[in-house]
């Protein structure tokens, strides 16, 4: 009975420290504090993809679910709240990037239970701006400091039009895009867009909706754009023209320099402008009224066609001009212009006969090599390579552009009276070869769609079968546009055809004249000009747009095989651009693609979530 009496004691005493460790741990009646099981506790985070500037910050915000415990710590790449070289991250979220471009991993930690964390990626980019007409003075179009669009995260899923930013109406100049601009009572990325309604626009290049900083109109009391009509009824460009060519921005002053075309009545004006960065003010006495005689041949502020992109190179501004489709009397001039006072430095005329010659390009810029030299593609007119040179690349001198060398096609006289324009394209400064047969090559071609390879060096003159030319190919049909070249890789799309890519090789000096791949589908007139988007060396994408009747079409390619589609914006109507204008080239950054349209600028970029 004394054993019975001790076990059923001891039973006793047992229950009783159950009961009270229940108390203990889960209260009694209704009120306490819940300390659920840990294997219910999820984290997530939010954004889980950000691109950012290496002089942005971005904040985090973590939710705990399935624990009263709702506090976690922030990682970055595994290290406790960063450090300097991956970046830091605070106690409240607030990501701080490093000095150098990179991927990192942003995660949030449960402090409650630390093997449950939820994380986001963070691209890093150190790109300084997209500051010139197809990216930089080569004109390849390559931007290979983007880190969060690649062929992984371009797809249906991650990416797609994010927001657009209104403007009063067509923009044919080439959006342009500056990281950490002290702005806006901060530091923040700007997008520069400018319309035929001689508008120019500061947007913010990252927030949605979009957020305008400044907008400038470039009209003198009284005035207003041109309209097709005023030039003869060409089509080319309709029914207004104002600002046609793509600005270039100065980033040690923050300049962004400008033409517009404007009229009173019947007097048409043209000008240069320098704006600031910051506010859109004018600077530098600006504007300057662009008149003058040269050898006794007037500028024509009329029928002169600014539509090729500026170029700023050593403190000079320069500027090239064609014609509004063919409607004379018009000459190809480059001007070039100080920087600092808006003054007249340079003047050259490519045909100063009965006229044409005219510098269009498609919008093209002046390309620029290593060694400060400058390219150019003219149009149809006279030709005799000592001071008329219609349908010829040509090379000149800066500052004082004189021609020190020129390539003609062996056709040039039936070109001319064909209207088959050699000018229709713009140049690209291939990268300066280490070895090989020549060292220094330039390409470009028109509407004979053959693409001339030609001698920086020497361009090679006008001589029977194109013999001067390194290399000569077609490219099946007509070319407007500017040919993009990176790794190797060649890339066009000429009207009604395929994008293409070519393979270069360097130990040949040639480019090897089959397609290496073709995109599935087809552009309608005009073709396009690709932009490519690349990690130095890898993850190459590229970048086109599609000219259609309705909505742009932004299209993205594997750059290693552009028979690779990896998305396009016609595959969802959430996607959907604005209405396409002609010649638009995409500017790619910061994990956005920004594209010119009749009324937006159409922004496309990873999801957030």
């Amino acid at each position: 009975m004394a054993s019975l009496r001790v076990k059923w004691f001891q039973t006793s005493l047992f229950i009783s420290a159950l009961l009270l460790l229940s108390l203990l741990l889960f209260g009694c009646g209704g009120g306490g504090t819940t300390v659920q099981s840990t294997s219910k506790t999820t984290v997530t985070i939010s954004p889980v993809r950000a691109a950012l500037t290496t002089g942005q910050a971005q904040t985090f915000t973590a939710a705990v679910t399935g624990n009263s415990v709702t506090t976690v710590m922030w990682e970055v790449d595994s290290i406790p709240g960063g450090n300097s070289s991956v970046g830091t991250v605070s106690t409240a979220g607030v990501y701080s990037p490093p000095s150098a471009a990179g991927t990192h991993t942003i995660a949030a930690r449960s402090v409650a239970d630390t093997t449950v964390a939820a994380s986001a990626n963070v691209y890093i980019t150190d790109l300084p701006g997209v500051f010139t007409y197809h990216n930089n003075l080569s004109r390849d179009g390559v931007n290979t400091q983007e880190y969060a669009l690649n062929t992984s995260t371009v797809k249906a899923a991650t990416f797609g039009k994010r927001f657009a930013c209104a403007i009063d109406a067509s923009a044919y100049a080439q959006p342009l895009w500056v990281a950490n601009v002290p702005i806006g009572g901060g530091i923040h990325n700007v997008l520069i867009a400018a319309t035929v309604h001689d508008t120019v626009y500061a947007f913010d290049a990252d927030i949605s909706p979009c957020k305008t900083y400044w907008s400038q109109s470039l009209l003198a009391s009284g005035e207003t754009w041109v309209n097709n009509t005023d030039v003869g009824g060409s089509t080319d460009l309709a029914p207004d023209i104002g600002i046609v060519g793509t600005p270039v921005i100065d980033p040690v002053t923050n300049t962004i320099y400008v033409v517009s075309k404007s009229k009173n009545g019947v007097t048409i004006h043209q000008r240069l402008h320098a704006l600031s960065l910051i506010d859109g003010s004018e600077k530098f006495s600006s504007p300057q009224e662009i008149a003058f005689t040269f050898n006794g041949i007037p500028f024509s502020p009329l029928s002169q066609n600014q539509r090729a992109g500026l170029a700023l190179l050593n403190g000079v501004v320069y500027i090239a001009w064609g014609s509004h489709g063919d409607v004379g009397t018009y000459y190809g001039w480059i001007l070039g212009y100080n920087a600092a006072t808006l003054a007249q430095v340079a003047v050259f005329n490519d045909d100063p006969g009965v006229g044409f010659g005219g510098i269009w390009m498609a919008g093209g810029a002046p390309a620029v090599d290593s060694t400060n030299n400058m390219y150019v593609i003219t149009g149809n007119g006279n030709f005799d390579g000592l001071t008329l040179f219609g349908d010829s690349f040509l090379k000149l001198s800066t500052p004082n552009l004189a021609v020190l060398s020129f390539f003609a096609p062996s056709d040039q006289a039936i070109l001319n009276s064909t209207d088959i324009d050699f000018g229709s394209g713009g140049a690209t400064i291939i990268v300066d070869q280490p070895s090989g047969p020549v060292q220094r090559l330039a390409i470009g071609g028109g509407k004979e769609g053959t693409l001339f390879l030609l001698n920086r060096d020497s361009l090679g003159g006008n001589t029977a079968n194109d013999a001067g030319a390194v290399q000569s190919f077609s490219v099946g049909n007509r070319i407007f546009g500017t040919p993009a070249f990176w790794q190797n890789s060649l890339y066009i799309a000429p009207v009604t055809d395929h994008l293409k890519s070519y393979t270069f090789s360097p130990s040949t000096g040639q480019f090897t004249t089959a397609p290496a791949s073709q995109s599935p589908g087809t552009f309608g007139f005009p073709g396009s000009t690709p932009s490519i988007s690349a990690q130095g060396t890898s993850n190459g994408i590229v970048w086109a747009t599609e000219k259609g009747a309705g909505p742009a079409v932004l299209h993205a390619y594997d750059a290693t095989n552009v028979g690779t589609e990896l998305w396009n914006s016609a595959n969802s109507t959430a996607d959907q651009a604005g209405q396409a204008v002609k010649f638009t080239v995409p500017t790619v950054a910061n994990g956005k693609v920004y594209v010119g349209t009749v009324g937006e600028i159409s922004v496309y970029g990873l999801s957030p979530n």
